[in-house]
């Protein structure tokens, strides 16, 4: 896949961190233009410092006119990938707060539709999106009933969106325990026990880097004969 980016206009929304940050430094990598989206100058600033060859802009997701001023300015856009994401959605289901899996939505669910839908004019026919969902849509475990709703509700529409849209490709990248800011709500020693526990049940026997993703989003970027597919990138949590 050497160069197969070169010169390729790329926008990751959501990229200051995680899986967006790990996915920009492998196509800068392979010289393509990329830029990075977010909605925390901060955030982009320490993005700019770990990839400083990709351009940066603050973004929110859920501001249609923002990202509808941000794409006009873009002209033609080769692949878009969105990572945004949120932290809210988890817990058993009894104690939920709906008015945090609302929040959820709004982190996620709405801002990747909404950049989805504002870039359309200015994507490049047979390019790609790529969307970045959670095992959680399928996991069926406790607590994730919240986020099945938020990450299959993305899910659900691919294919159809693939069909409607083409040739422009639709996929989503789904993965599982991933080491990314996104457990930053744990502290850290009772993350690093989550992650050995995850660790030990995963038939990888490892929780992923965000860098193990970010090549699963290459491969349905790259490859044209794939689109509107769920890639399960998730060390084996599905089976």
């Amino acid at each position: 896949m050497s160069a197969s980016f070169e010169n390729s206009r790329v926008i990751i929304a959501g990229g200051s961190s995680g899986i967006g940050l790990a996915t920009a430094a492998l196509l800068t990598a392979e010289k393509a233009h990329v830029t990075i989206t977010g909605r925390t100058a901060g955030r982009l600033q320490e993005a700019a410092k770990a990839v400083p060859v990709a351009a940066t802009a603050v973004v929110d997701g859920n501001d249609r006119s923002a990202l509808d001023q941000f794409f006009a300015a873009q002209n033609s856009i080769d692949h878009l990938v969105i990572a945004l994401s949120g932290a809210k959605g988890a817990g058993m289901f009894k104690d939920l707060s709906l008015d945090d899996l609302r929040a959820g939505f709004e982190g996620k669910f709405w801002p990747q539709l909404q950049t989805l839908q504002a870039a359309l004019p200015y994507m490049r026919p047979g390019g790609s999106v790529t969307m970045i969902t959670a095992i959680s849509a399928i996991s069926k475990s406790p607590g994730t009933a919240g986020l099945a709703a938020i990450n299959g509700a993305i899910e659900l529409m691919v294919p159809g969106l693939a069909k409607e849209l083409q040739p422009l490709r639709i996929n989503a990248v789904s993965p599982g325990v991933v080491d990314t800011p996104w457990w930053d709500f744990l502290p850290a020693d009772a993350k690093a026990d989550t992650f050995n526990a995850y660790a030990a049940q995963l038939p990888t026997g490892k929780v992923a880097a965000a860098t193990d993703i970010a090549e699963a989003v290459l491969f349905l970027m790259h490859n044209s004969n794939t689109t509107g597919t769920i890639l399960r990138c998730d060390g084996g949590f599905s089976l």
